[in-house]
């Protein structure tokens, strides 16, 4: 995997209306945006990230107001590394689907347009990689996992889910933390439609978790009774993934790896 760059100075921990001027500035970035032509993805596939994002509905994810949001083991990039396993899938939006199943009382599916009629939220959320990143001051748009899962109703049994992305790849996640306020579908980045690398069409965002837990290219949610470990908690990585939670000498996380 390629190494973060290199590391730069922690700022000096802000107020928390320093942060609420922060997505101010993000959002007045993102909704200018949408006057440029997004040229990332092909022609004929574009994703728009939605006119009127400056009206919807806003989430500040908890870790961007903690005084120090750099957790210990990471280091700063204003960079965004591409990491994943594996070649970049080739999706066609007339044949997506994302597919709600298991222990819900609602079996869903949805097609790209469907899913796109959903109601949208913005999201401003920190992003903490397993390799050592850290991405601070991201503005996602999407579909909130919370506003999901009312479609599908989830069983008091379903404890978990395992998601399901393009070429078999899954991830695991505790149902409490999967709908957490500042969890969401997301399917634009900073204004502008998500690139093939990053999860076009949609990727999972849990900003409070390593960000191999925000699958790209999702194609489904299962909701399991019994936790089920995915891709990479098969291949080294913890099971849980929490950046903040210290090991014995407070150095770094101690669910970095199993």
């Amino acid at each position: 995997m390629p190494d973060p760059e290199k590391p730069e100075p922690t700022p000096t921990p802000a107020p928390p209306s320093a942060d609420w001027l922060s997505l101010a500035r993000t959002a007045a970035r993102a909704a200018s945006s949408f006057l440029r032509p997004e040229p990332r993805p092909p022609a004929g596939d574009e994703a728009e990230p939605g006119a009127g994002s400056a009206e919807l509905p806003r989430v500040v994810s908890p870790d961007t107001l903690r005084d120090e949001r750099i957790p210990r083991g990471q280091v700063r990039t204003r960079k965004w590394p591409v990491l994943h396993a594996g070649p970049t899938p080739q999706v066609d939006l007339k044949t997506w689907d994302l597919r709600c199943f298991g222990a819900v009382d609602r079996p869903v599916t949805w097609t790209w347009d469907e899913f796109r009629a959903l109601p949208a939220a913005v999201v401003a959320a920190d992003m903490h990689c397993v390799t050592h990143w850290s991405r601070l001051d991201n503005a996602w748009q999407g579909v909130l996992v919370r506003d999901l899962i009312r479609h599908v109703g989830p069983r008091p049994e379903a404890r978990f889910v395992l998601i399901h992305a393009e070429g078999g790849f899954t991830t695991n996640l505790p149902i409490d933390e999967f709908q957490a306020e500042d969890c969401l579908f997301a399917w634009s980045h900073d204004g502008r439609a998500l690139d093939r690398d990053h999860g076009w069409p949609l990727r999972l965002v849990v900003p409070r978790l390593y960000a191999w837990k925000s699958a790209k290219w999702v194609r489904g949610v299962e909701f399991l009774e019994a936790d089920r470990p995915g891709f990479w908690e098969q291949n080294g990585y913890h099971n849980h993934g929490d950046p903040w939670k210290l090991n014995s000498r407070g150095t770094d996380s101690a669910e970095r790896y199993w």
